[in-house]
């Protein structure tokens, strides 16, 4: 018998031990399913999230992240970007530094300097920075001068290009000061240019296009708004605008606004500027490669199989997406994929060509061993991607098998 109690007395023990081992554990996250390298984590229990990824390539070779704080955590707080540097392309990445007082910033090089250009916060001002060291010091936008671009108002943005064309660097914005005050609704679409050799930190070195405001009536109804807009060469050599379309018929549609060669005039013809755009509804960048001569973007294109949900909130799948004119876009492969919508996503990715490759930075939603995202939008990590070869990729190189998600068009 007592021998017996001993034997039980130390199974009791050793599970205890189990249970209080697996506890500490808990805390441990675990990224084994995560496509891509996972730059940056925050559990959902922090109720901190990650948003405007940014990625630039510096004259160094080495690689520049960025990317915001978000969620009730940071309610209080001033607004916060995170950067992050990698040295050997992306496989291994280093908190980098922190920039207060910056939000929804494009990161770029120009002259061997980098830039973050965005928002002091949430529909804030808007300002630009410099670093002439890599991004571990920076300028402070204190006035006019020193890259404060507009002391008054309300702006918004997102991580999208600045390109240099006729002599001008050229970047989209929006003010958030339209009427109905209301997501979407609010947004007024304009770009922004400067001479290439120009004090960037100058406001009087900018011009601002007019501002357009939605038209509530345009796509029968149906059109939320426009954002987060792309600064794009046509190809005839006009300067265009291609925005994000709040549209939740679909879900798939874009706005071309067209601008002045001096910047100063922006004209929307709702007749014709509506184009059809895989996964339109949600934020995507578009960049031209002159290899191919076409354009190429990376969309939260909506599969076949998951039709019928809120096009804006389904963001589980990345496609690769082509085009010739910006007109007409071809859906080349499926390079991120999921078949859950509620709480995995892809999105709002930056991307840069790197030779044959395609670099990507993405607000991730995945799985991370500490009980996931909180939602698809509330992204509890950010991810680095390669994607190898890019422009010979096909339908049959997807992550999913196309039949999978019903893609039977393109086959």
């Amino acid at each position: 018998m007592l021998e017996l109690i001993k034997s039980t007395l130390f199974i009791f023990l050793f599970t205890l031990g189990v249970l209080a081992a697996a506890e500490r554990n808990s805390s441990v996250p675990d990224f084994s399913q995560v496509p891509g390298v996972v730059v940056a984590h925050s559990p959902k229990s922090t109720s901190l999230f990650f948003g405007s990824p940014g990625i630039a390539v510096l004259p160094d070779g080495s690689y520049l992240a960025k990317c915001d704080e978000f969620g009730e955590a940071t309610k209080k707080k001033p607004s916060v970007t995170r950067l992050y540097r990698s040295t050997d392309r992306g496989k291994t990445w280093v908190g980098h530094h922190t920039v207060e007082g910056l939000f929804w910033a494009s990161i770029f090089v120009h002259r061997n300097s980098v830039y973050l250009m965005g928002t002091t916060k949430t529909n804030g001002l808007a300002v630009i920075l410099k670093s002439d060291d890599g991004g571990s010091n920076w300028t402070s936008p204190v006035d006019k001068d020193h890259g404060l671009l507009f002391d008054d108002g309300r702006y918004h943005c997102a991580p999208g290009p600045v390109v240099i064309h006729d002599g001008r660097i050229w970047r989209a914005m929006e003010d958030a000061m339209g009427q109905p005050r209301k997501w979407g609704a609010h947004f007024q679409a304009f770009m922004m240019s400067a001479p290439v050799n120009a004090d960037l930190l100058k406001a009087s070195s900018w011009t601002s296009s007019n501002r357009l405001a939605r038209n509530e009536d345009w796509l029968d109804g149906h059109f939320g708004g426009w954002l987060e807009g792309n600064a794009v060469v046509a190809p005839k050599g006009e300067i265009i605008n291609i925005l994000r379309v709040d549209y939740r018929v679909s879900g798939g549609k874009a706005a071309l606004i067209q601008v002045s060669p001096d910047g100063r005039t922006a004209r929307f013809d709702p007749q014709r500027n509506f184009i059809n755009f895989p996964g339109g509804c949600k934020k995507f960048t578009i960049r031209f490669d002159a290899e191919t001569g076409l354009y190429w973007s990376l969309t939260n294109w909506i599969a076949p199989i998951n039709a019928g949900g809120n096009p804006a909130h389904t963001r589980n799948t990345i496609a690769l997406i082509a085009s010739s004119d910006l007109r007409h876009w071809d859906i080349r492969c499926v390079l991120l994929h999921h078949s859950d919508t509620e709480t995995h996503g892809f999105q709002y990715l930056d991307w840069q060509f790197d030779g044959d490759d395609l670099i990507a930075l993405s607000r991730t939603a995945y799985e991370d061993g500490l009980g996931g995202a909180e939602s698809q939008h509330n992204a509890n990590l950010i991810t680095f991607h390669r994607f190898a070869d890019f422009r010979k990729l096909g339908p049959a190189d997807s992550v999913v098998p196309p039949h999978e998600i019903r893609w039977k068009e393109h086959l």
